[in-house]
């Protein structure tokens, strides 16, 4: 078993893969690494603290938030060995159900349809950096340093070399391959002088936990409105589940109003936007907000380095595709790198192959978020009308239906193996 530990004060460690960032896409890139090839060393350098059995989970990633997992990330999650203990805190989603406030239509994805067990799950995100970080503390070639800051990344000729702190002392860790995946304002990326692609969606998204009245039988509700869109996302472990996650869209400028209301004031507000299909609203938990705008690095591959996770593109919640986007990305660098025999791991050429490989599914995530993000956004008369000739031609031409559904499974791009 591997425990965290520390680096040799004024040393240089080596290690094949070195990745900034234990969050969940560190972290379950450090799995699929490993999985792909046991031969590989491996060192996951995280900033904060990283959960354990006993202790609370302050990295920030693993916060009250849930995380709705695609009917594809979990084939890769069950790859590495992870999915069995993940289960245990996970709400399948029956159905999908899309509304459009104040308009007529809609449309509605049952898994039967789509003939698989669920068509994705629920998951607290303390319970997936808790299930994650265990899997990495038993895997031989994995090495967690924490907390650890990195303070410089410098490209060297057989690789990479990371300036990292500990405890007030510097050390230095040698790498064929640094994963830059510190999040969206990642300031390694920025100090690489890596720009990235951004438009800010002048929206604020505040995310808690919601009280039913009544189960919500597994269904997870995307609900459009003139203020920007909300998810309802089921919670409890079941479909007799009585909590839901809550995303809900504001425009900036209304953010810190709905975020000072009183519980029952906040509950009012939020029963007249989405209404009352989960019956009377009865209790709200903890309220977290964050900006939202669309982010995407303008490079993600050099030699000897990739940025990855939210440091490579950072979407909108609307659509649930952020991390089950990252996950396939590590998924391909996983594939990709495995065969690579003798071939350093940081080769350009190399590096190249993983992103041309991902390149279409990125774009089309990318612009599948952000037209939906655009489109139904909007209180405009031409935006809604083509919200309801959307949702009109969906439940018409089953073709169309089905492609959403994929897209909403994230089994819209090609499976990997490891």
């Amino acid at each position: 078993m591997q425990s965290d530990s520390g680096l040799p004060a004024g040393k240089v460690a080596s290690t094949d893969i070195a990745i900034v960032g234990g969050g969940m896409v560190g972290a379950a890139l450090a799995a699929l690494l490993a999985h792909a090839e046991p031969d590989w060393s491996i060192t996951l350098l995280e900033a904060f603290p990283l959960p354990d059995d006993h202790a609370p989970a302050y990295q920030p990633s693993y916060d009250d938030r849930s995380t709705a997992i695609a009917h594809g990330s979990v084939l890769l999650l069950q790859q590495v060995g992870v999915w069995a203990q993940l289960r245990e805190y996970a709400t399948a989603i029956e159905q999908v159900h899309v509304s459009d406030k104040g308009h007529l239509g809609g449309t509605l994805i049952d898994r039967h349809q789509v003939g698989v067990d669920a068509l994705g799950y629920v998951i607290p995100n303390a319970w997936i950096g808790r299930v994650l970080i265990q899997h990495l503390r038993t895997l031989p070639n994995v090495t967690l340093v924490s907390p650890a800051h990195v303070r410089q990344l410098k490209p060297v000729a057989d690789g990479a070399e990371l300036i990292v702190e500990m405890a007030g002392q510097q050390s230095v860790v040698h790498t064929q391959l640094a994963v830059i995946a510190d999040g969206a304002q990642s300031a390694l990326r920025a100090s690489l002088g890596i720009d990235v692609d951004r438009k800010d969606y002048q929206q604020t998204a505040i995310v808690t936990n919601i009280s039913l009245s009544q189960p919500h039988q597994g269904v997870a509700y995307e609900r459009f409105t003139d203020e920007g869109p909300m998810a309802m996302l089921p919670l409890g472990g079941s479909v007799e589940g009585c909590t839901s996650a809550l995303v809900w869209t504001q425009p900036k400028a209304l953010a810190d109003e709905v975020l000072a209301l009183s519980d029952e004031a906040f509950l009012s507000r939020l029963q007249q936007r989405f209404g009352f299909r989960l019956g009377p609203l009865t209790g709200v938990g903890k309220r977290d907000s964050y900006a939202l705008q669309l982010s995407v690095a303008k490079e993600q591959v050099r030699s000897s380095v990739v940025v990855m996770g939210n440091a490579a593109h950072f979407l909108h919640p609307v659509a649930g595709q952020g991390f089950n986007l990252a996950l396939r990305d590590c998924a391909a660098l996983a594939a990709t790198l495995k065969p690579a025999g003798d071939r350093p791991l940081g080769q350009l050429a190399l590096l190249q192959q993983y992103l041309k490989q991902q390149a279409l599914d990125q774009q089309a995530t990318i612009h599948f978020s952000d037209q939906l993000t655009r489109l139904f956004s909007s209180s405009g008369l031409p935006q809604a009308a083509l919200r309801g000739l959307g949702f009109v031609g969906l439940e018409c031409v089953p073709p169309a239906k089905q492609w959403l559904a994929m897209q909403t499974m994230g089994n819209a791009s090609r499976q990997v193996v490891l």
